[in-house]
């Protein structure tokens, strides 16, 4: 059993950043997924890859896979290059090139 510890992106849709600032341990797929041929829904017979752990810090989520003997490969999160900028900007005269929709 292996598991991902990683910090989660933020959401693409929204501009905050909720959920992100979290530490989280997923449980890899141990069986395959199969589809049952009557009503063709897709189950499996691994329960643990419904766990999600959410901890506060990268140590306390490795240190839960130590004492549990859980080997686990962890993801740095890539963070977004900020670029300062005001809305007065937009309007400053010494730009290079015209500015333009």
């Amino acid at each position: 059993m292996t598991a991902r510890i990683y910090r989660p992106a933020k959401n693409a849709m929204q501009s905050g950043t909720a959920k992100t600032k979290d530490w989280v341990v997923v449980h890899e797929l141990e069986q395959p997924r199969v589809v049952e041929p009557l009503m063709g829904w897709t189950s499996s017979g691994d329960m643990k890859q419904q766990l999600t752990l959410r901890f506060d810090s990268r140590e306390a989520a490795e240190a839960y896979c130590h004492r549990n003997g859980i080997a686990y490969q962890v993801f740095e999160p890539n963070e977004p290059a900020r670029r300062k900028a005001s809305y007065s900007d937009n309007f400053i005269t010494r730009r290079s090139e015209p500015w333009t929709h």
